[in-house]
């Protein structure tokens, strides 16, 4: 896996942000989930805060280090990092104040973890820091929230089930999300927010962001499988019975699966399609409120891009550090079915569930068991480093610990294709 220096960290796990509002959810998590002998602490750039915070969390936190850290302050940061085997960080948008904390993982031998959901900032770490993070055996772990560990783990999970049963290499994918009750997140709006911003300011970066194949570590040996550019229509899903239209975190998503893919040797396939959509139901006004609500998404991400409409837009859109109250956050969940076609033509599915807001109380549960299985399960992780994805980092072992923590993760075999 590379030559990963023996560490002997005073902790296991910092969570950088903490006191922001999901690095408090994380925090929330951790107190109540992680095994007592893991040595946890709580990061950010206000003493005083971090010390409410931990006295919140009660007594199983009250012997919590404390570390004051900035991500502008590099100092800071190696001081952080040094004293780790694990970071977690909430801290966004990750273009803006995330890459000089990946700098500081990799040089001093420290695994990462994170919630980002912008591909530029994906891209940037991959160009700069993926050779040494190799070198260093380092887990750059990328999108261990919403984005997009149940797209990523539910297509590891399809690919390996189809394998162990001789139906060959996956072909035509899509995953549909046919239910979900979520909140707007005043930290992805910031994302979205920058990276509207950095394409405005430099039009060439619009290519990499639109290419499906972004990510990719080589990008010359990914396969010709036609046209893979993201939904943008609305049409019936024959096999759902339902209308489904473009889901506003694909065109994220779908760069990191097909990471996924390549930093496996392309093992999914090398006919490996793949597409997410969301479903708006099956009624006769479903086609309708399918147009007008992706017309209305795709319309605030394009008028991010542009300074004026963006500060009409900030009056009314949550700011970073704010989200939904307890009751909401519980009170929301997410259901994804992923569908495959093998190279045989054997079908199968995918069900990804959990309950509590994706953004939010579901977010902080993965980012939490994220940490955990790099710190926890560090000796039984895949023999891999890099900048890497929730699937190549951690797989089976992070889906077992979200099974146990009441996520669904299901296969099951859809009957035999007749199609060409």
């Amino acid at each position: 896996m590379g030559g990963h220096r023996e560490r002997t960290r005073e902790l296991d796990i910092v969570i950088f942000g903490a006191t922001g509002f999901v690095g408090r959810l994380v925090a929330d998590y951790l107190v109540e989930h992680a095994p007592p002998a893991v040595r946890i602490g709580l990061a950010g750039r206000s003493e005083q805060r971090l010390v409410e915070l931990r006295e919140s969390l009660g007594p199983a936190a009250a012997e919590w280090p404390l570390l004051v850290a900035d991500s502008t302050d590099a100092k800071s940061l190696e001081s952080l990092v040094e004293s780790t085997s694990v970071v977690a960080t909430t801290v966004g948008p990750y273009s803006r104040y995330g890459m000089a904390l990946v700098e500081a993982c990799v040089v001093a031998g420290t695994d990462y973890a994170d919630l980002t959901g912008e591909v530029l900032f994906v891209r940037d770490t991959i160009d700069r820091f993926a050779d040494l993070a190799t070198a260093n055996g380092v887990r750059i772990v990328h999108s261990c929230g919403f984005d997009s560990i149940p797209s990523d783990l539910g297509v590891l999970l399809l690919a390996e089930q189809a394998r162990h049963d001789h139906q060959g290499q996956l072909e035509d994918t899509t995953l549909v999300v046919t239910s979900m009750k979520a909140g707007i997140s005043g930290g992805t709006i910031d994302s979205v927010r920058a990276s509207a911003e950095m394409v405005a300011a430099d039009r060439r970066l619009l290519k990499v962001v639109k290419d499906p194949y972004s990510l990719s570590p080589d990008r010359s040996a990914e396969p010709d499988v036609g046209s893979q550019s993201d939904v943008t229509r609305i049409f019936r899903d024959g096999q759902l019975g339902v209308w489904v239209g473009p889901f506003v975190m694909a065109p994220y998503n779908t760069r990191i699966v097909r990471l996924s893919n390549a930093l496996q040797g392309w093992a999914y396939g090398p006919r490996f399609r793949y597409a997410e959509t969301m479903s708006f139901g099956s009624g006769i006004t479903a086609p309708v409120l399918a147009g007008l609500v992706s017309a209305g998404t795709l319309g605030a991400v394009a008028a991010m891009g542009f300074r004026p409409t963006r500060a009409v837009l900030d009056k009314f859109l949550p700011a970073p550090g704010e989200g939904p109250s307890e009751k909401s956050r519980r009170g929301g969940h997410f259901r994804i079915q992923i569908r495959t076609r093998t190279s045989t033509g054997a079908r199968y599915r995918c069900l990804v569930a959990a309950e509590g807001d994706p953004g939010y109380q579901a977010t902080s549960v993965m980012l939490g068991e994220s940490a955990l299985c790099l710190a926890v399960d560090r000796d039984r992780l895949p023999a891999r480093a890099g900048v890497l994805t929730p699937a190549t980092a951690m797989g089976d072992l992070l889906v077992g610990r979200l099974r146990a923590a009441g996520f669904t993760f299901t296969v099951e075999r859809a009957g035999t294709s007749t199609l060409p």
